[in-house]
Parts: structure tokens; C-alpha cells; sequence
């Protein structure tokens, strides 16, 4: 991030500011911040619309398959938004069931696309906050003569605003940062500042005027970041007020419009999409069913933007992800153990605090960002004595680098939870630190790191932003192979792209679903 400061506003060494005349002063630029905030505030609006009854169908009532529901609806979260991207163009695109409608490379495509993976963290925030609030007053309410819907909108829905702000905030942050949806589904009619910052570098080469545009969208999601924790730390201490809620209700006649808005928000906007990006992926360019698609993986036809086969694209991709996966857990966790921590002295709380802030980082700088800033110091970092952007070895350290968040906030409830007086008891009884880590920390994560390494290869298998900067020739991974494959006129081309997305869809989802077995009930603060 210093470098993009030091690009954008230096020249040869000495401050120049005339950078931002040059970019604010050009009516695209103005354009561009305008479709961002367009994009990601309807997104976050439908997000939450469609995502607070889903909160609370699978949160507040008990029925069949809820658990697993629950783990469905994180899935959206965990695909690639290159897949993303692609199932959303299979279905609205040429040739898609929904073609006539005209909404392909459209803005509603992309606000449909952004609220598709926030719809699940709206449910997640909210309902985790909603299963432990106390439901007395509103009982109370019903009591004194209030309707069931009265005393929800009176009671319950005030003691959920910090919930949902939070949620609000966290949707607004990933929708104004999202880089494969809009590059796909957008285009340059409806870039948003992601997709700019890759065009002028890419295309035009025209770093200063990218490194301009980074930091206004730093400025933008830095300032997310602050009212996200901020509300997210009022949620928590509403919390704690509050009983632990046990089983759900059994749903009733009153629930059924929920839980039909609920089942037509995962039919219409999560299956239809993926079931159409399927479907195509079996049909040939006549419409009939084939698997000649998935045959062009291991046997591309001559012509095809990529280098080499998609197979080894795959292969690549996941040997990255797992070395990213394996550098994030190992900093999220020892961050986690310093982040848990709750020293006496106010400075030394208020260090931890800054610090907590400071490790979310990654979070809100996007990716594009981020692979940007690598791409510019990289050349020679501490001395070293090669240039690390002519090899792979950046992209995993970004793919960890956007990943470690998600694995912090994951080990860091488990290790929070950990009552203070049985660390003062070991150490009583003569332990030391390493040996009260050994018998109390990492017992007690047990299946949360399952689940944390869950996240940490899912995000780094489907990572595109960061990767789209620092991928080198002959050595594309699976999300960048599809982007290419999608956007090429080569026969042949856009059904492997399908066939590739279904491929890379599958297998994310497959790791998710997985880490989800290991979830306990202290790893949902995520």
C-alpha cells in the first residue's frame, strides 16, 4: 500500500500530485466510482432483503435438513467469483434459458450476481446473532396485545440492528470490492474501480493513474472496515447480555410466506444459475447433450487462449492453493493466540485492538489491490537477490494473504471462549506457555481448524484478483484459464470455460462442504 501512495503521489522521488487532477478530472473515473457504489449498494439492499428471512428459517425454526441447508447456503460464499460470474452468463447469456430477457452484460446481471454469495452472509451474521437473542420482550409484547408482526418490528428488529448493520457493512465491502463478477457479467460498460484498475494496467499500462484509483478505493473500504468492526464489537457485547438459544421452533402457518421467499431465494437466485452453467456445460454448440467440453480440459483444440491443457491448470491451482492454505493457517493461527489474549493494562488492550484491525487488512483491500502492490515491489524485497514477480512463488503468498482473515475469524471465537482461570490454573500448577498451548489451545480448536483450513483453500483455490496481476506464462491457474476461455471467440472456447467453471465450482464447494463437518459451535463468527 505505501508503494501505491508513493506511485501515485512521487515522480522520480519528489511529490507530485498531478495525478489526481489527471484521473478525478476525467468524466470515466467519475463514471466508474458511480456504478461501484450503484452496484454494491443495490447488491447489499437485495442481499439483505433476501438474507434476514433466511436467517431466520434457519436459525429460528427447526425442521428436516436445516443443518445442511445451513451448510448450502455458505457454499455461494466459498465459489469462485469467476464461477460466479460464468453460472450467471450460462443462464442470461446467448443461448441460456433466460436469454430473451436481455439482461446479459447488464447492470441487473451484476447486482444479481454480487447478492448471490452475500445472501448467505447476511444469513450467517444475523442468524448467529438471532439464534442467541433472548425472546422475553417479545413475548412480553404479544402478551400486551401486540401482533406477532407488531412486535417483531417493534422489539426484535431494533435488537437486530447492530447485526444487520454489520452484516450491511460486510456485503457493501465484498460487493464494492468484487473483481471476477463484474469483469465477466460488466464488461467496460459497467466497470466497476476493480475492473478499472486492471484495465488501465493491463491495457493502457498507465500505473500511475491505476495507483491513483487503488488508494481512493483503499480510502473506500478502510472506511467499510471501521464501521463493520465497530458494529460487529456492538452485536457482540449485545450478545453477551442475552441467554444461549437451544432448538428451534417448529415452524407454523405464520411462517410459510418466510420460508417460501426463503426456498425461492435458493431455487431462483442459487440453483437456477448453477443448474444452468451445469446444463451447458453437457451441450454442444447445435444443442445437443455432449461431453466434448469437458474433453477440450485435457485436449484443448487449437486456438484456445490458454498454455497447456486446463488439467494442468487444475493441477497447478491446487498445489498453489495448498501451499496458501498451509502459510494462512499457520500466521492466522499464531495471530489468533496473540489476538485472544486479554491483558489487564488499557494501553495493552487498546494495542490488541489496533492489532485486530490491522490483521483484518487483507480483507478490505481488494485483491486487485493487492496483487497490484505486490506486482510493483516485489523486484527485489529485503535484499534478496532475484526478481520474485518473474516466478510463482507470489501467488501463493497472495492467495494466504487474502485468505488469512477468513482463518482468524474462525480460531479466534474457540480461543476467546477459553475461560482466563484455566490458563491461571495451569500456570499455577507450574505450566509455561508452550506447554498450556500444547494442552489447552490447540485441544480446544480441534475441528475449528478443520474448518479454517476449509476456508484457506477454498478462498485461495478460487482467488482471481491478486492472481490475474501476478500469474506468469505457461503457469495459469484454474480461475484465470476460465476468465481467458469465456471471453474468446475460438470455437470451442466458451463451452471449456463452462466445463472448466463447473469443474472448479465442484471442487470448491466439495472443501467447503467438508470443512463444514468440522464446524463447532465456537467457530461461527464468520
Amino acid at each position: 500500500m505505501l508503494s501505491l501512495v508513493a506511485t501515485g503521489f512521487t515522480d522520480g522521488g519528489s511529490l507530485d500530485l498531478s495525478g489526481l487532477p489527471e484521473v478525478f478530472g476525467a468524466e470515466r473515473t467519475w463514471r466508474v466510482i458511480g456504478q461501484t457504489f450503484a452496484q454494491a449498494g443495490l447488491a447489499t439492499v437485495l442481499s439483505l432483503l433476501l438474507g434476514v428471512p433466511a436467517a431466520y428459517a434457519l436459525y429460528r425454526l427447526d425442521f428436516p435438513g436445516r443443518a445442511l441447508l445451513q451448510g448450502v447456503l455458505t457454499v455461494p460464499f466459498v465459489l469462485p467469483s469467476v464461477v460466479v460470474g460464468v453460472a450467471f452468463s450460462a443462464l442470461l447469456g446467448p443461448g441460456g434459458p433466460l436469454a430473451s430477457w436481455g439482461w446479459d452484460q447488464s447492470f441487473i446481471a451484476v447486482v444479481l450476481a454480487l447478492a448471490f454469495p452475500n445472501v448467505g452472509v447476511v444469513a450467517r451474521t444475523v442468524g448467529g446473532f438471532w439464534s442467541r437473542l433472548d425472546d422475553t420482550s417479545e413475548q412480553a409484547a404479544r402478551v400486551l396485545g401486540a401482533s406477532r408482526a407488531q412486535a417483531w418490528r417493534m422489539v426484535t428488529l431494533p435488537a437486530l440492528g447492530p447485526a444487520i448493520a454489520s452484516a450491511a457493512a460486510l456485503v457493501f465491502l465484498f460487493c464494492s470490492t468484487s473483481f471476477g463478477v463484474v469483469l465477466i457479467l460488466g464488461g467496460t460498460a459497467f466497470a466497476n474501480v476493480e475492473t478499472e484498475i486492471y484495465r488501465l494496467t493491463v491495457q493502457f499500462l498507465d500505473l500511475r493513474g491505476a495507483a491513483v484509483l487503488s488508494i481512493a478505493q483503499f480510502g473506500i473500504v478502510a472506511l467499510a472496515l471501521v464501521v463493520s468492526s465497530r458494529l460487529r464489537r456492538a452485536g457482540e457485547r449485545a450478545v453477551v447480555l442475552r441467554e444461549e438459544r437451544g432448538r428451534g421452533e417448529r415452524p407454523r402457518r405464520a411462517d410459510a410466506p418466510v420460508l417460501v421467499l426463503f426456498g425461492a431465494t435458493v431455487l431462483l437466485l442459487h440453483a437456477f444459475p448453477l443448474g444452468a452453467l451445469v446444463a451447458r456445460s453437457f451441450t454442444g454448440r447445435d444443442g445437443e447433450w455432449t461431453l466434448a467440453n469437458y474433453a477440450a480440459l485435457a485436449d484443448p483444440p487449437p486456438g484456445l487462449p490458454i498454455d497447456g491443457t486446463v488439467v494442468e491448470a487444475i493441477v497447478a491451482s491446487l498445489r498453489i492453493a495448498v501451499v496458501a492454505a498451509l502459510i494462512a493457517m499457520a500466521l492466522g493461527m499464531l495471530l489468533a493466540l496473540v489476538l485472544s489474549r486479554r491483558p489487564r493494562a488499557p494501553m495493552l488492550r487498546r494495542g490488541i485492538e489496533a492489532f485486530d484491525g490491522l490483521v483484518m487488512l487483507p480483507l478490505g483491500v481488494s485483491a486487485v489491490t493487492l496483487g497490484f502492490g505486490l506486482l510493483l515491489t516485489m523486484h527485489r524485497p529485503l535484499g534478496i537477490g532475484f526478481d520474485l514477480r518473474t516466478s510463482t512463488a507470489l501467488i501463493p503468498i497472495a492467495q494466504a494473504l487474502v485468505a488469512l482473515p477468513l482463518v482468524v475469524r474462525t480460531l479466534l471465537p474457540v480461543l476467546r471462549g477459553i475461560a482466563p482461570e484455566l490458563r491461571d490454573a495451569a500456570a499455577s500448577l507450574g505450566a509455561g506457555p508452550f506447554a498450556m498451548l500444547r494442552a489447552i489451545d490447540l485441544p480446544l480448536l480441534g475441528r475449528s481448524a478443520g474448518l479454517a483450513l476449509g476456508f484457506a483453500g477454498a478462498a485461495s483455490l478460487g482467488e482471481f484478483g491478486a492472481t490475474a496481476f501476478l500469474v506468469r506464462p505457461g503457469e495459469q491457474t484454474l480461475p484465470v484459464a476460465v476468465a481467458a476461455l469465456i471471453g474468446h471467440p475460438a470455437p470451442g472456447s466458451y463451452g471449456a470455460g463452462l466445463a472448466g467453471a463447473v469443474v472448479l465450482g465442484a471442487v470448491t464447494a466439495g472443501i467447503m462442504l467438508l470443512a463444514e463437518r468440522w464446524r463447532t459451535d465456537g467457530a461461527r463468527e464468520f
